[in-house]
């Protein structure tokens, strides 16, 4: 091996454990900047050219998640997300009744939206409303999250692994979610029955004192604008118009306007998740390039190759390991020579995002809620995390595998 590829598979290490990481020691690098670096050392160091480089972004997926950036900042600055966040719970008539709408409406939503601004949005509402009514948030919380992700499961807009798989695959949106919703579905009833047995004092019959919540306000004329586009986004995407095409089409009507200064949409977009996938991309891509990702083929074939079994349990563990965006990523070029890439693609999907129930950090969603809740005074431990993390995972994994088992 020469000293160029030496560096080669070190820079590629680095950048994959400081992705899984988010950050790397001693230095004030988040996800975006890791992936960018190492992209660019990567092209330094000659493991693929620029033209290469430019090559393996799929401009699909960043478009797909641009589109989707600019709904969700619109939609939040209509209220919409307040507002339904205020109808779920002034319906709560008890514990385990709050719990079951934070988790269907962040789950629904999740599967609509990117479930990371879902629960970006929900978290302060649900801290809320647990304080407010002398309630232990954190069963509310872990159930916030954990429905996030397994909602997101159901559809290719859910979250930016299935993005990626989706553009992939070539897969319909409807044939998506045709396969992948039931799951979800089940999913949320499982993830509710744990936390209800294992947080069974929060859940005992009680005196339930209904919360009073200040009106939630929101933009009405830019509230109906939204849920116009976001019809008019499903529609097409029913219809079988281009995943990306149609999302960008929704966007694209949402910046027609005369009330919205678009640089209060841009301001609010998440860029750095543009630049991690962009250089996430250029990452794998050198991967492909070096010839390692054939490597990796002969190491996970003779295992993940030997059924939706075995490919759901190499999948959830890459995923906890290097992150499942990457895992995805890593997997990407190995699935098309899978038996039936059809059913491989929509497994993948399946347990790289299930995968990232199991720990605090096996999820960018998971964190964002322990974030807000710790800016508020309210700690959601990483050993708190496990206690349902763990069995949620472990029962919506198996519930994934038998669905596709039988309908495959």
């Amino acid at each position: 091996m020469t000293q160029e590829s030496t560096l080669i598979i070190a820079v590629l290490i680095i950048t994959l454990i400081g992705v899984a990481l988010g950050r790397l020691p001693r230095l004030r690098m988040n996800r975006a900047t890791i992936a960018l670096t190492g992209a660019t050392f990567l092209i330094l160091l000659g493991a693929m050219t620029l033209r290469q480089a430019y090559a393996v972004l799929d401009l699909d997926t960043l478009l797909l998640l641009l589109a989707m950036m600019i709904i969700n900042v619109n939609l939040s600055l209509a209220g919409f997300f307040r507002l339904i966040g205020g109808w779920v719970v002034q319906r709560a008539r008890s514990p385990r009744q709050l719990l079951a709408l934070i988790m269907a409406a962040s789950g629904l939503l999740s599967a609509l939206f990117l479930n990371d601004t879902i629960v970006l949005m929900f978290t302060p509402l649900v801290l809320e409303i647990a304080l407010m009514l002398h309630r232990n948030p954190i069963p509310y919380l872990i159930g916030l999250a954990t429905a996030a992700n397994i909602g997101s499961t159901a559809t290719i807009t859910g979250n930016p692994q299935n993005m990626i798989i989706g553009i992939a695959s070539g897969l319909k949106y409807v044939t998506f979610a045709y396969y992948l919703a039931p799951i979800a579905l089940f999913g949320l009833l499982v993830g509710w029955g744990v936390i209800v047995l294992i947080y069974r004092a929060e859940f005992a019959r009680c005196h339930w004192q209904h919360p009073q919540l200040e009106i939630q306000q929101y933009h009405k004329p830019l509230l109906i604008k939204g849920c116009i586009a976001v019809a008019f986004m499903l529609v097409n995407l029913l219809s079988g118009m281009p995943i990306p095409l149609a999302a960008l089409a929704a966007a694209a009507l949402l910046l027609v306007t005369r009330r919205l200064k678009p640089d209060r949409v841009f301001k609010e977009m998440d860029w750095s998740l543009l630049i991690f996938f962009a250089g996430l991309f250029v990452v794998t891509g050198a991967i492909e390039h070096a010839g390692l990702s054939e490597r990796l083929f002969e190491i996970v074939q003779p295992v993940a190759g030997q059924g939706i079994a075995a490919l759901t349990l190499s999948s959830a563990l890459l995923s906890n390991l290097v992150s499942n965006v990457p895992a995805v990523l890593l997997f990407k070029p190995v699935i098309p020579l899978f038996s039936d890439p059809r059913a491989s693609w929509l497994t993948l999907a399946m347990s790289s995002t299930l995968a990232g129930n199991l720990t605090l950090l096996g999820s960018v969603a998971n964190l964002i809620v322990a974030e807000s809740a710790k800016r508020r005074g309210v700690h959601l431990g990483f050993g708190e995390y496990l206690k349902a993390g763990v069995p949620i995972t472990i029962l919506t994994l198996v519930l994934g595998v038998l669905w596709l088992n039988f309908i495959f």
